[in-house]
């Protein structure tokens, strides 16, 4: 069984104004297996984020299945070895890292003096141990970032969703994110990665799924990846031209 799948995904959305109907997801199917990364790529509006929505349980789909290890995201046991980043993450301005931290482990069941040890790891692998009792408020994007990313992965997910986990962040920060995706990847997690930065999805991930108008165009390996880049195709080109002939 995979740890996450979709079978035949539709999402249709009504216009407030128009009253029209506009499919955010079409007829998406895909699969990852227990320690796989997939990628899934497209411009605005191609459907990644309502398919992320979906996966969370944070809306349903008009047909179709989806399974996380197994469950629904209707069932709450489905969520409680999922960590998700958002693309703009929002937190309470008046909390420090430590504090929200605190309360994410609080909430997840885990021992007080394990909580510590982990969240301590977890700011100095993230650069901002040494403002871990700021206000949130006085934080940057890019800080509020990576602590978003510590709020992520506090809890030692099994089955990690990443939306844009770059945005806001600096050459040294991407850095950062791309080693600690490497390190889960080795640990055994599984990881869903959205991205408009596709050199990073292409160092990333083990497969790559190209979205447009809400379909899934294409699916490539990573190993069809690097022998597109070896004819001097970057996953740039392959992505245009994959839009362009689909």
């Amino acid at each position: 069984m995979p740890e996450i799948l979709m079978e035949n995904i539709t999402k249709t959305y009504v216009s407030d104004f128009t009253r029209r109907k506009k499919t955010a997801v079409d007829n998406v199917s895909f699969s990852i297996d227990r320690g796989d990364s997939f990628g899934i790529i497209g411009r605005n509006g191609a459907g990644k984020s309502s398919i992320i929505k979906m996966v969370l349980g944070f809306i349903t789909p008009d047909s179709g299945r989806i399974l996380i290890s197994g469950k629904t995201p209707s069932d709450p046991d489905s969520r409680l070895r999922l960590g998700y980043l958002p693309e703009n993450p929002y937190f309470y301005h008046n909390l420090t890292p430590m504090e929200l931290l605190m309360f994410s482990c609080s909430a997840s069941g885990i021992d007080k003096g394990k909580a510590l040890s982990r969240i301590e790891s977890l700011l100095h692998t993230t650069g901002i141990y040494s403002e871990r009792n700021h206000k949130l408020r006085t934080f940057s994007k890019g800080m509020i970032q990576r602590t978003g990313i510590c709020f992520a992965l506090v809890h030692d997910p099994d089955v990690i969703i990443l939306d844009e986990p770059m945005s806001g962040l600096d050459p040294c920060g991407r850095k950062m994110v791309i080693d600690i995706i490497t390190e889960l990847k080795q640990s055994g997690k599984t990881i869903m990665f959205c991205s408009h930065i596709l050199n990073d999805v292409e160092r990333i991930c083990d497969r790559v799924g190209i979205m447009d108008k809400g379909k899934l165009k294409k699916v490539f390996t990573h190993d069809q990846i690097q022998e597109k880049s070896c004819d001097s195709e970057n996953l740039e080109q392959v992505f245009f031209h994959t839009i362009k002939e689909a």
